[in-house]
């Protein structure tokens, strides 16, 4: 990809402190332009990051980075950010395997100060380096932007909580910018809010207050007259008063595409000392007029498009996973009347967007509040009703105190639908759902069911509603092997697995140890591939919990050494239930646990990961036939 002119030139951000406005306009579109062309090819987010690109050159050119700190809240919106400091040449490599990241990473580059991709962390992470500043006694600012969807999570407030207030006599210098870019830019953000924007967030402004505030504080009942005064003044023009309530001074909001109202405001406030928040609305997909009509379309590119004609019309293929669990949870709302659908703020994501169209009052988007979503519902449950939480593996992993102590504890039939667990490829390590089965499994009172196609998706999801207490279900993003799942709402017998394949002992087998083979979800498929050459017994076990141990057995009794195999981390997942099953049955077999190693998963093509992990048919085959296959038999040997 040619570089366009002026972008060329800008290796980091100390290049962009002698452009002028007119070159920094130019910079934002050629930026924006990168980015554009960028994720036409590699595929990633493209809404998000075309929207921040004025703000990520303005704050670049104001503040002096990376002395200065910025933590951008989720991270999907940095690509202006990664462009801008020096990895714009490395761009074509975005989220593929030994490129560069979607999201911050803190071992990619100094500039990465935090590394993210989970939401609102960002003030947080940037409280502890603006008090971690003071305590070292440098002169830096900490720099939080964060979404308003990311706002609405309870810990974004309590970060806000806890930065408004000196600690040990001692203001925190950060500056949280609310990125507010699910609203349009409304008349009130013109002329005059621009010009208080400025006002409000310079000297003048602040010595007339602090002034008026020393001399009002001899006279109670009038300090608090003008206290009151202010804080309703202010609120006549600006959406600011809870944050004021914080002890922040608020400022905006102003246009988050006008670098007219970007740049002095931000250079009034990098000279100010404590809680600063600025306000700034912005437009997903700005620039780009597809993007700009249809936001929630192009939030991200997961194939590569033509820009000027934009994501081509998407082919009919296999349903994904996540489909499956759509209409089945349509048609099981449709039986029965109980069901209520809660999701975090992934409706879309869920596959819910039919859910809500067809049942309104029986769908809740909770926002991006993960331990409340679960609690809520605790509650529902308590009522008699029958919830499913529609969320994603890794994001449970914020609601796992509720699991166990208002779910668990209390035993009640609330049903998890666990979405995006293995691999999930270019995210990476934030986003793969690689302990859930460990960290499900070893609540008393929850079950979890794996299923291997998109047949035995829907009969999981089913058999899970319908159980009398906590269940968990774990299906990976993407399309399965194409089994058509029906329409029913069948069920499976409970805890119970199945043999898939068994060994045919023929002369050339004979002279092989028997490998019985336990599979958990979607890795049935390469493992029965590879038992074709090591003409092993296969079993889909479908539950991890409760663990079929009866079948568990049979395989052990029948077979010199016993394999499982998991997409999910062998440390307490299946593989080490299975390990249990057998110590407590007092069974000696060899035992070889494959599974994700003990490593975070980078980013990349999903089956490529699979296939350096050692998951695909034959990676497995390599690593029973480097255990076992040297034997004669391990019969032999034990006798």
């Amino acid at each position: 990809m040619d570089s366009p002119t002026l972008l060329s030139r800008i290796d980091s951000p100390a290049d962009m402190k002698r452009l002028s406005r007119p070159e920094l306009r130019q910079l934002c579109a050629e930026v924006r332009d990168f980015v554009l062309q960028t994720v036409s090819q590699t595929g990633g987010h493209l809404g998000s990051n075309l929207g921040t690109v004025e703000l990520t050159v303005a704050l670049h050119h104001v503040f002096n980075t990376p002395h200065d700190r910025i933590v951008w809240d989720v991270g999907h919106q940095t690509y202006p950010h990664k462009i801008l400091t020096g990895r714009r040449d490395r761009m074509h490599t975005l989220r593929q395997i030994g490129g560069i990241a979607g999201f911050p990473r803190r071992d990619e580059s100094e500039y990465d100060t935090f590394g993210t991709a989970h939401s609102s962390t960002s003030i947080s992470a940037a409280l502890g380096m603006a008090l971690g500043a003071k305590l070292k006694g440098e002169d830096r600012k900490a720099i939080a932007v964060i979404g308003d969807g990311a706002m609405s999570a309870g810990m974004a407030f309590e970060a806000l909580n806890n930065a408004g207030v000196p600690h040990a006599g001692v203001s925190a210098d950060i500056l949280v910018i609310l990125n507010d870019n699910d609203m349009s830019i409304s008349p009130p953000v013109g002329a005059l809010n621009k010009y208080l924007a400025r006002l409000m967030s310079g000297n003048f402004y602040e010595a007339a207050r602090q002034s008026a505030k020393a001399v009002l504080k001899n006279a109670p009942p009038l300090f608090e007259l003008a206290r009151r005064f202010e804080e309703h003044a202010k609120g006549m023009v600006i959406p600011g008063t809870i944050f004021e309530e914080f002890g922040f001074n608020y400022v905006g909001p102003i246009d988050g595409h006008d670098l007219e109202s970007l740049i002095p405001t931000l250079e009034n406030l990098r000279s100010r000392r404590g809680p600063q928040f600025l306000h700034v609305v912005t437009k997903k997909g700005y620039g780009y007029r597809l993007a700009e009509a249809d936001p929630v379309k192009y939030h991200a590119a997961s194939a590569r498009f033509n820009p000027a004609e934009g994501f081509p019309p998407s082919k009919p293929g296999k349903p994904s996973f996540t489909q499956v669990f759509g209409q089945w949870l349509c048609d099981m709302a449709e039986a029965d009347e109980r069901l209520v659908g809660i999701t975090p703020a992934m409706r879309e994501g869920s596959g819910m967007v039919d859910f809500h169209n067809r049942f309104p009052q029986r769908y809740h988007d909770v926002g991006i509040a993960e331990q409340h979503a679960v609690t809520f519902a605790a509650g529902l449950a308590c009522e008699g009703l029958k919830p499913v939480v529609a969320i994603y593996s890794t994001f449970l992993q914020r609601g796992y105190d509720q699991m166990i102590h208002d779910v668990a504890i209390q035993n009640l039939p609330v049903m998890f639908a666990l979405d995006r667990a293995g691999i999930v490829g270019a995210d990476g390590p934030t986003h793969a759902g690689a302990y859930d089965i460990a960290y499900v499994r070893c609540i008393p009172n929850c079950a979890l069911l794996v299923p291997s196609d998109e047949a035995e998706c829907r009969l999981a999801l089913s058999t899970a509603f319908r159980h009398s207490g906590p269940a968990a279900v774990r299906y990976p993003r993407g399309s399965g092997t194409g089994v058509p799942a029906g329409t029913e709402l069948a069920t499976w017998p409970w805890g119970k697995g199945v043999l898939r394949r068994q060994a045919s002992r023929n002369e050339r087998s004979e002279l092989l140890p028997r490998i019985g083979m336990l599979a958990f979800g979607t890795l049935l498929q390469p493992a029965l591939k590879a038992a074709e050459s090591l003409d092993a017994t296969v079993a889909d076990m479908r539950f991890v919990k409760p663990l079929d141990t009866d079948l568990v057995l049979q395989l052990a009794r029948s077979c010199d050494a016993l394999v499982t195999v998991e997409e999910g981390c062998t440390m307490g997942g299946a593989g080490s239930a299975v390990a249990e099953c057998l110590a407590a049955a007092g069974v000696a077999v060899p035992l070889l646990i494959l599974g994700l190693p003990d490593v975070f998963t980078e980013h990349g093509d999903p089956a490529k990961i699979l296939a350096h992990c050692g998951l695909d048919a034959a990676g497995i085959e390599k690593s029973i036939r480097q255990r076992f296959a040297l034997r004669p038999t391990l019969a032999a040997v034990n006798s």
